[in-house]
């Protein structure tokens, strides 16, 4: 069938016939075929879907999809809804919210999220959208609803989230493992994801936490969708008491990768359980482990001492004992210590010690016997009350003391030693002669054990200065204090001593023999001796003997002889006798003579021996026997000791006989006694017998020697004196008593006298006294009376053995001693002292008349007393004589009445008195004692019961301690006393089996269940219960129990054994039902009621229906458990007030009581105070607050933040907090720095809020006060800091305490603890002491305590603070000093250091300001000038950069000047049709640089030949430096010869030169008023102002410019001028200033000049303003320019002739006067200034720091003559040819290339204004007044406003400013004339080198570029000008610096007109003036542009140069 769709109607109103008519047609046609078709309604399909299936169209899509997203790419419904051919029209309806746009044409449907986002989610909640596509038919008008169902599909876009932001939980470390101990995320309160299915779907684990690497294995969330964590490992308090559990929750979706998590903390805090024991303090740990060492606790206690006396005993260390769990909550739990004494050493210890249960407290029970025991090993156990089976165990050792009643003693009655005299000091007395084993002294005490040192002191009557016993250990040992000498003494004797303080041995005899030492040499008695010999001695006749002295003992002493040399065999010598004799054989020959040398020699060890020598002199006579022997003296006089030991010899009696006869010698008379004996054949004198001075002293021997010959005797007298020794002992007078008395309490008391003598002379026969014992108590003065020093006690000692010394007076005195007694007479002087000084006794009510209850006793110390007791009677009650007596004599105290207690008044009836003993004889006051009688209760009354009979109830099933019944009886005796005390039993007798199955609560009278009955119902029981009391005689009572086993039926049941309900709310009401319990009996109504756990009565239980309400307000904090125990029993059993628990009838409730946030955290104080440190960094910790709250869990976990007032006077918005707070810690740390902020304070709040931040606030105030060192003080204690560090907070307290005494509540808060810091600098640390520096803050003023007032309280408490620190720093700790901190000692000794020397360091400072202030004025002057002078350098860099790279018509600006505004050179007005432009060739070009640099050079080297250079240049080539916009270029010389050889000008003629010279520049009248130089461009006019001359004018021009450095050395000024030089520029200036000044001073010029010059020249205020140094070199190039072009006209070869030459000296003398001058501008006539500017060169500019660029093309145009010919106009090209440089230099960086110059611009009209720059240079000066003889020309128009002028830069302080010169020019030699370039050889090729690739900047870095190139350019230029500057002083000086004005090149002439740039040169009004004119006459127009032939090759030209000559670059 054919579908034809029909068009619907036209407008006719746009539609034309002819198409009207088509349509016709084809209508026609088309109702011709539809006729001819199907007659179906096809038009009733449109609007129907075209596809099969369900009529709604179900799409999805992902939630958050993109606006646009395609929801239904086609709906597929039949017809065309857009076009011509539309059938239908689609629209959407029910598009709520508009999600849905239809697209009609494709029939597609999009998703509309413009601005918002579709979210399933909430609060959105989008999961799905519905619309209607509604379709219209068009051609039958139905219309069809087409449901579009969109559904969100869910995406994970949320991540899960915790309801609160952290969890915590507290769990016992007892708690067993695999208990669930978190299931706090059940409900809502875990993790919620608001995504859909497994994308909302939470599981929980738990993730490593590495600040908790443990969490994670000790717990475990095994079922992960519900998050309940499970213990997996035990926990230890003691270990761990926290952990931090990371807990993580994912949601499920499909792909983990898309999951998303969320994470929380876990708070498990560990309870502390107990599981540990005791443990005894101190505790000492075991390496790591946490167990202790054993420890041993010690005591001493006196033997046989009262332990009334010492109880307790004192222990060290005290024993204490703690629980190990030490924070077992609540407090309430924590179980106490029990101490006992497990086993012990010996074994009857028990009798003697015991320890207090509770406190640990050892008491002593009884007197401990010495000689018993002496030591008590004990073991002390400490245990827990609860039954803990973990006890601790301790040692526990006690010392049982000497009462110390018995005198130490000697083992030895004496002791013998020996030492050798040559021991060193130190050395141990020995005890035998061999030295081997050293002399032990052993002395004991009774009262010390044998095996321990008794710790006695030993004395030495004598000798204390040579010998010292050891002072400590049982055996003791005597050692040397100072060398012996035996030969002085042999021996020593003195006695020791030793005493335990109390009591003395008996002292006992010590001898030291001091054994010899080979310390003496034998001595001859002569040096040398004579000895005349016969001839006729026979051989073995004694010539001579001689005997050498040995004072040593023994083998020492003993001297051998022997012969050494003169001998000659003739004679011998006794080894032992010393005799020489002739030797056998031998006969002497008369007139011989002979020298013996005989030496001696001891016999000691081999190494010790000692020996001399002497000399024997033998003359040999002839014989003569004629005469007698004779002796060498008549008379002998001797001296010798009575102590000389027999044998020794005392004198050699030598006769000589001339003959030889045998000698024989006797001692004839004078020795009756025989004590000297004289040998016979030697005539030896020796001692016999001992000698006794005291016998006789003095004997007279005669001595004969005969030869046997007749009268062959004679004789001789001896005279011997017996000299005193010290040999007697003195003798104490045997007929005075020893037995003394004295009285006691006598001070001074004479007590007897000795006395003592002694035969010995001198000193030794004077007697000495001295007492060895008891010097405190007694003294004996110089005649030996012995008085008391001290008043003596007798009852302390009445009897004393008093030993009394007597020594003589030598140096070694002899000693003998006398003991005496003394006895101590009695005195009364003792009052009587009662046994006991308080007596209680207790007296039992009832007790007979006259019982004796005491029995006093008192001692009298005094002997025969006789005592009697009494009751005083001084303020006695009468009453106390009425009940009580004591005996007179006895002392027995006894009742005088029976007395009643219950009779008397007082609860505890106690009698109060003091009784009395008397001595009755005596006149001492009586003893007095107390006593305290009290009488107690005896039992009177016997208990009662209440009931005779009392009845119960049980069930069969009762299990045991079911209470049945209870029984209750009273005793009427006092409460509170053993007999109203009572208690119950059972009597066994009376029913046994009942007995065995019933028994009754001693103290409550519960009868009870005693086992488990299981016994028949309805059984009867009878029990007999027995009250008895504790009183004395003890008294009871006893009732009859009747019970009765009931049927089971009638007992309730309960439904179940224990109710547990759901937890009340603390906040719940009084009435609250809690729950219900239940329970059920046959045929019974039940009672309930509680029985337990109800003790408060917070719980009411309804007897009838059994619901269980609240009776009382809750609180959980009180209360969190509460555990009842209810019971149901029968009406009938209540209703017989009995009861009848069972099992069944009884059941556990457990209420658990919720916590509600009922209350707001409290803080622990109001008001914090704290300090901080100016210093202090950011985030510094400052003080901690807590605030605590009694609720548990999350309502008391905090939250707490700040609130900080803002400051006065700051924005709030930009104001910082000062601190800020941890808003879980409570920690206050800083959050900004407080310097400069000392005695400031800050005062805000802090607001706790629990429940982490959402339940209850409240507030409190901190005060924070910033502090630095000077308000500090270092607290130094001799403790390690980590002793401090611990217990900081203890210290700290004690410490306020001392400053709140002072201040009170002031804050003390620590700075710092560190090691103590000593030393000069403070700069040594020390460990074992500490630093605390702390400060105080008063409360009052918020501000630190000043460091002095905290010094005061603090130190003056020193003492009492020390005592405090005690406990809490180990033995000995201690503070020990306060001092100021050490920045504050360093600064007062800064100080103090600056006030010693402050007067010298005064006086210096005033010498080096005076110094120094020329000094700095110069440095700031020349700085200030350099600033200028680099802030213009920036100026012209900044102008460049915002030049534009081509200027209209003018060209490219080619230099720095052009791009300033001096690129237009206008043309001059005054020549006739202008000129025309013109250049020079390119080998004119060529030329000219070859030309000038020669000649340069070669006036260079006449001035290094002449010797005057100053600064020397390179050894053979000069530095060529171009001045350019581009980079400072320096190359070698291109014509310089290496063979030395040089062009040089030619000479002219003087007065050729002389004409040149100054015709044409002579400073006149009418240079200065006509040559205002006029400057003229295209591009614009720069110019010096009006001008009406006819000089030729200036024609734009470019090129580079250059300097030959060069300096000539000074000749005489005639000869000077004979050379073609080139003056130095500034040179040139000054001549014409002073040329100038010369003539305007003299002709009164008043032209525009005047105002040109300085006023400091020419002392006139309406001067100009002087040039600056860039205006100076512009107009130095610029007359270089003029003078160049000149000589170029008159030379057609273009080479330079000398024409002319300028002098610097003018003819007349005037121009050589000293004038100060300044540099000014100066005028140019039509020849020009010098061309060349010549300056000093450096010898070696370094290189510049990258690759010069290469030069760019100048264009030089304008007439150079007077002659206005265009033929004149040159256009010049350059182009250097170097010569090869010797080596290669290194390639440069690349570069970018300069742009191309811009082509030539066609001229502008006449009538056109010039163009302007649009960086036009700043106005010049207004116009002189001469600048109106110029012609008149129209004013162009005004042109655009230029920037602002920079300031006025100063002078510059060049040195050519500042110094006149006067100039010597040298005479130069003749050189040849310089080859043109074109005919010198070509120089070799370049070698071709690649050229880099450079890349053209752009933008900002070709600005940067141009800055740096430009910042380079102007340094080099000024550099180069400021060099050679010369200072103004009064006298000029010559300059040596002249260059030849040949040696110029081109590209040197850069021609931009001087002083057209900056703040005017010379009169005009900078640019402006030179377009003006004067007068406002017009200008001509500006000639046409110069033809431009650019030259390609200039760029790679002098790129070629900087490669082949990197070495001679100029840098800035």
């Amino acid at each position: 069938m054919v579908r034809t769709r029909l068009m619907g109607p036209l407008s006719w109103g746009w539609v034309k016939w002819p198409s009207v008519m088509g349509t016709g047609v084809l209508y026609l046609l088309l109702l011709s075929t539809c006729l001819g078709q199907d007659t179906e309604d096809w038009q009733y399909e449109e609007c129907k879907l075209s596809r099969s299936g369900p009529p709604a169209t179900i799409v999805a899509i992902d939630e958050e999809s993109p606006n646009g997203t395609l929801l239904v790419e086609n709906m597929q419904i039949n017809g065309v809804a857009e076009g011509p051919d539309r059938t239908i029209s689609l629209s959407l309806r029910d598009n709520r919210d508009y999600w849905v746009i239809l697209d009609p044409s494709k029939q597609a449907l999009y998703l509309n999220s413009t601005g918002r986002l579709l979210d399933r989610d909430p609060p959105s909640y989008i999961q799905s959208i519905v619309v209607q596509v509604q379709c219209t038919n068009e051609l039958i008008g139905t219309v069809i609803l087409h449901e579009v169902r969109i559904v969100v599909r869910d995406r994970n876009d949320n991540a899960p989230r915790f309801q609160q932001p952290r969890y915590y939980v507290a769990v016992s470390e007892l708690t067993p493992v695999g208990t669930t101990i978190f299931s706090g995320f059940w409900g809502n309160n875990g993790a919620a994801d608001i995504d859909d299915g497994p994308n909302g779907q939470i599981e929980y684990t738990i993730q490593y936490n590495p600040k908790d690497p443990t969490a994670n294995r000790t717990f475990d969330i095994p079922l992960t969708l519900f998050g309940s964590m499970v213990l997996r490992e035990r926990l230890n308090y003691e270990e761990i008491t926290r952990y931090l559990v990371i807990i993580q929750a994912n949601d499920r979706a499909p792909y983990p990768s898309e999951r998303r998590t969320a994470t929380t903390t876990l708070t498990v805090d560990v309870l502390d359980g107990d599981d540990l024991g005791p443990m005894f303090l101190p505790c000492t740990l075991v390496g790591n482990t946490r167990d202790c060492s054993p420890i041993t606790y010690k005591a001493n206690v006196l033997e046989l001492t009262e332990p009334n006396k010492v109880n307790p005993l004192n222990v060290t260390p005290p024993i204490q004992a703690v629980d190990q769990d030490r924070n077992i909550q609540p407090p309430s739990e924590r179980p106490g210590i029990l101490y006992s004494i497990l086993i012990g050493k010996p074994q009857t210890y028990a009798e003697y010690f015991s320890l207090n249960r509770t406190t640990a407290e050892l008491l002593l029970l009884r007197p401990i016997d010495r000689e018993l025991y002496r030591r008590f090993d004990l073991v002390i156990k400490a245990e827990q009350n609860n039954g803990h089976p973990l006890p601790a165990f301790a040692n526990l050792q006690i010392e049982v003391l000497d009462e110390n009643n018995q005198a130490p003693y000697f083992l030895e009655t004496s002791y013998h030693g020996y030492v050798s005299e040559a021991s060193p000091v130190g050395t141990t007395i020995a005890t035998s002669g061999s030295l081997s084993a050293p002399l032990a002294i052993v002395a004991l005490d009774n009262d010390v054990e044998e095996t321990k040192d008794p710790q006695l002191q030993f004395s030495l009557d004598s000798y204390s200065n040579v010998f010292s016993v050891s002072a400590t250990g049982i055996r003791r040992y005597i050692t040397l204090l100072q060398p012996l000498d035996r030969e002085t003494q042999d021996f020593y004797t003195f006695t020791l001593l030793a005493s335990d303080g109390v009591q003395q041995s008996f002292p006992v005899t010590v001898t030291i023999t001091v054994l010899d030492a080979n310390d003496n040499t034998p001595t001859f008695a002569n040096v040398s001796y004579n000895v005349n010999l016969f001839t006729d001695m026979m051989p073995g006749e004694t010539v001579l003997q001689l005997s050498a002295v040995d004072s040593d003992a023994g083998p020492n002493g003993q001297v051998t002889y022997r012969i050494l040399a003169g001998a000659q065999e003739h004679f011998i010598i006794g080894n032992s006798t010393g005799i020489i004799s002739v030797a056998p054989g031998v006969d002497l020959a008369v007139g011989r003579s002979y020298a013996l040398t005989v030496e001696a020699m001891d016999n000691g060890p081999a190494p010790q021996r000692r020996s001399s020598i002497t000399t024997v002199y033998i003359e040999v006579l002839p014989p003569n026997n004629q005469s007698p022997p004779r002796f060498p003296l008549q008379q002998y006089n001797l001296e010798i000791s009575e102590a000389m030991r027999t044998g020794a010899t005392l004198l050699n009696l030598q006769a000589v006989d001339r003959e030889r006869d045998t000698i024989t010698y006797k001692i004839h008379s004078g020795d009756p006694h025989g004590h000297f004996a004289l040998k016979e054949n030697s005539g030896t004198l020796v001692l016999d017998k001992p000698l006794d001075r005291e016998s006789l002293d003095y004997y007279t021997l005669v001595v004969t020697a005969s030869d046997g010959q007749p009268d062959g005797t004679s004789t001789a007298m001896v005279n011997i004196m017996v000299m005193d020794v010290n040999d007697n002992d003195p003798l104490f007078i045997s007929s005075l008593t020893v037995n003394l008395t004295v009285t006691e309490e006598q001070d001074n008391a004479f007590v007897g006298q000795v006395k003592a003598t002694d035969p010995d002379l001198g000193s030794s026969g004077q007697v000495h006294y001295r007492l060895v014992n008891h010097q405190k108590l007694f003294s004996i003065n110089a005649t030996g009376a012995i008085r008391t020093t001290v008043p003596l006690d007798r009852e302390v000692k009445g009897h004393y053995f008093l030993i009394v010394e007597a020594w003589d007076g030598s140096v070694d005195p002899r000693r003998s001693r006398l003991t005496l007694s003394v006895t101590v007479l009695d005195v009364d002087d003792n009052i009587p002292v009662f046994t006991q000084q308080t007596y209680n006794v207790n007296l039992p009510e009832n007790s007979p008349k006259d019982s004796v209850i005491l029995q006093l006793k008192a001692i009298d110390a005094d002997l025969d007393s006789n005592l009697t007791y009494r009751i005083r009677s001084e303020g006695l009650d009468p009453e106390i004589t009425r009940l009580f007596r004591v005996d007179p004599g006895t002392g027995e105290l006894s009742v005088l009445k029976v007395l009643d207690y219950e009779a008397l008044k007082d609860s505890e009836p106690t009698y109060m008195f003091t009784v009395e003993a008397l001595d009755r004889e005596g006149t001492m006051p009586p003893g007095l004692a107390s006593v305290t009688v009290t009488i107690i209760d005896m039992n009177d009354f016997p208990p009662v019961f209440s009931q005779s009979a009392y009845r119960g109830m049980v069930a069969p099933n009762a299990v045991k301690g079911t209470i049945v019944t209870t029984v209750t009886a009273n005793d009427s005796d006092p409460a509170g006393t053993p007999a109203g005390l009572v208690r119950y039993k059972v009597d066994q007798d009376a029913y046994p089996y009942s007995a065995s199955i019933f028994d009754v609560d001693e103290h409550t009278g519960h009868v009870v269940t005693r086992v488990n009955l299981n016994e028949e119902p309805n059984l009867k029981f009878n029990l007999v219960v027995v009250a008895y009391d504790d009183g004395e005689p003890l008294k009871e009572n006893t009732t009859l129990v009747e019970i009765t086993v009931l049927q089971p039926s009638v007992i309730p049941v309960f439904t179940q054994e224990e109710y547990r309900f759901a937890p009340v709310s603390e906040e719940a009401d009084v009435g609250t039902p809690v729950g219900v319990i239940v329970a059920a009996a046959v045929n019974q109504t039940i009672v309930y009621s509680i029985i337990e756990g109800n003790e408060g009565g917070v719980f009411a239980l309804n007897e009838t229906t059994g619901v269980i309400s609240t009776a009382k307000p809750l609180d959980y904090e009180a209360n969190s458990s509460y555990v009842l125990r209810v019971e149901a029993n029968s009406m009938r059993v209540v209703s017989s007030n009995l009861r009848v628990p069972s099992k069944t009838n009884t059941a556990k409730v457990m209420i658990d009581i919720q916590d509600e946030n009922d209350h707001p955290p409290v803080f622990t104080t109001s008001l914090y105070i704290g300090g901080v440190a100016e210093d202090a960094k950011t985030f510094t910790s400052v003080l901690q607050v807590q605030a605590l709250d009694q609720d548990t869990g999350n309502y008391s976990s905090m939250i707490y933040r700040l609130i900080i007032p803002p400051q006065p006077g700051k924005d709030t918005k930009k104001s910082k907090d000062g601190f800020v707070i941890e808003p879980y810690s409570g920690v206050v740390k800083t959050a900004i720095m407080y310097r400069n902020m000392r005695r400031s304070y800050f005062k805000f709040e802090v607001v706790a809020t629990d429940n982490y931040g959402q339940g209850h606030s409240t507030k409190a105030e901190i005060v924070v006060s910033v502090v630095n060192q000077l308000d500090m003080q270092v607290v130094v204690s001799n403790v390690p800091p980590t002793y401090v560090e611990k217990n900081k907070n203890k210290l700290l307290s004690i410490l306020e305490r001392y400053v709140q005494d002072q201040i009170p509540g002031a804050k003390v808060v620590v700075e710092t603890i560190g090691p103590n810091r000593h030393g000069d600098g403070m700069e040594q640390e020390d460990y074992t002491k500490s630093d605390l520096m702390i400060y105080a803050i008063d409360p009052l003023t918020n501000r630190a305590v000043s460091r002095q007032e905290l010094y005061k309280f603090l130190d003056g408490k020193l003492l009492d603070i020390n005592k405090e620190f005690q406990p809490f720093l180990p033995p000995g700790g201690r503070i020990l000093e306060i001092r100021t901190p050490d920045v504050v000692t360093s600064v007062k000794k800064a100080m103090q250091t600056v006030g010693y020397t402050e007067g010298a360091l005064l006086a210096l400072a005033v010498i080096i300001i005076i110094c120094c202030v020329p000094a700095i004025l110069i440095v700031i002057i020349t700085y200030r000038q350099f600033k200028e002078r680099q802030a213009e350098c920036a100026k012209t860099a900044r102008i460049q950069m915002a030049l534009p790279t081509g200027k209209p018509g003018g060209g490219t600006a080619n230099n720095l000047y052009e791009e300033l505004g001096d690129n237009a050179i206008q043309t001059r007005s005054n020549h006739s049709g202008g000129g025309n432009g013109g250049s020079l060739d390119e080998i004119d070009r060529q030329r000219l640089i070859s030309d000038f640099a020669d000649r340069a050079i070669a006036a260079h080297r006449q001035c290094v030949a002449n010797g005057g250079v100053l600064n020397k240049l390179p050894k053979s080539e000069s530095n060529i430096t171009f001045l350019s916009d581009e980079n400072p270029l320096t190359i070698k010389n291109p014509i310089y010869h290496e063979d030395g050889t040089l062009s040089s000008p030619e000479t002219l003629g003087r007065s050729q030169r002389r004409r040149d010279l100054l015709g044409n520049f002579s400073p006149s009248r009418k240079g200065l008023r006509e040559a205002w130089l006029r400057l003229s461009s295209s591009g614009g006019d720069v110019g010096f102002g009006g001008y009406s001359g006819s000089d030729s004018g200036w024609g734009s021009g470019g090129g580079h410019s250059w300097t030959l450095p060069s300096r000539l050395h000074r000749r005489d000024m005639y000869d000077a001028v004979r050379r073609q030089v080139v003056m130095d520029p500034v040179q040139w200036e000054l001549e014409l200033l002073k040329a100038e000044f010369k003539e305007s001073k003299d002709a009164g010029l008043d032209s525009g000049f005047d105002r040109g010059l300085d006023s400091d020249l020419m002392g006139s205020p309406s001067l100009e303003p002087k040039l600056t140094v860039k205006e100076q070199a512009r107009q130095f190039e610029q007359q270089a320019l003029q003078e160049m072009r000149q000589r170029q006209n008159r030379d057609s070869r273009g080479s330079l002739s000398p024409d002319f030459l300028l002098s610097i000296f003018p003819e007349s003398p005037q121009h050589l006067k000293q004038t100060p001058t300044h540099t000014i501008p100066f005028v140019l006539t039509r020849d020009g200034p010098p061309s060349i500017i010549v300056t000093q060169s450096d010898g070696g500019t370094p290189p510049p720091s990258h690759k010069p660029t290469p030069p760019v093309l100048r264009r030089f145009g304008g007439n150079l003559t007077a002659n206005p010919s265009g033929d004149d106009r040159l256009q010049v090209h350059l182009e250097i040819i170097p010569d090869p440089p010797s080596t290669p230099p290194p390639p440069p960086p690349p570069m970018t290339p300069p742009p191309p110059p811009p082509p030539a611009s066609s001229p502008p009209s006449p009538t056109s204004p010039p163009p302007q720059h649009p960086a036009s240079p700043p106005p010049l000066p207004p116009p002189s007044p001469h600048s109106n003889q110029t012609k008149k020309q129209a004013p162009p128009p005004p042109p655009p406003p230029p920037p602002p002028p920079p300031p006025p830069l100063p002078p510059p302080s060049s040195p050519s400013l500042l110094r006149p010169s006067t100039f010597v020019l040298p005479s130069l030699s003749e050189v040849p004339a310089l080859r043109p370039v074109s005919l010198r050889p070509p120089p070799p090729p370049l070698p071709v080198e690649p050229e880099p690739q450079r890349r053209e900047l752009k933008g900002i870095l070709k600005n940067i570029q141009n800055i740096a190139d430009i910042e380079k350019s102007v340094a080099n230029m000024f550099s180069q000008i400021d060099r050679k500057q010369i200072p103004l002083k009064k006298v000029m000086k010559g300059r040596a610096s002249i260059d030849s004005l040949d040696s110029l090149d081109l590209d040197l002439l850069a021609a931009e007109g001087g002083g057209g740039g900056e703040a005017g040169s010379g009169g005009g009004e900078g640019g402006e003036g030179g377009r003006e004119g004067t007068g406002g006459g017009e200008d001509p127009p500006p000639p046409p542009p110069p033809q431009i032939r650019p030259n390609t090759n200039m760029n790679s030209i002098v790129e070629e140069l900087e490669k082949r000559f990197p070495s001679q670059s100029t840098m800035l």
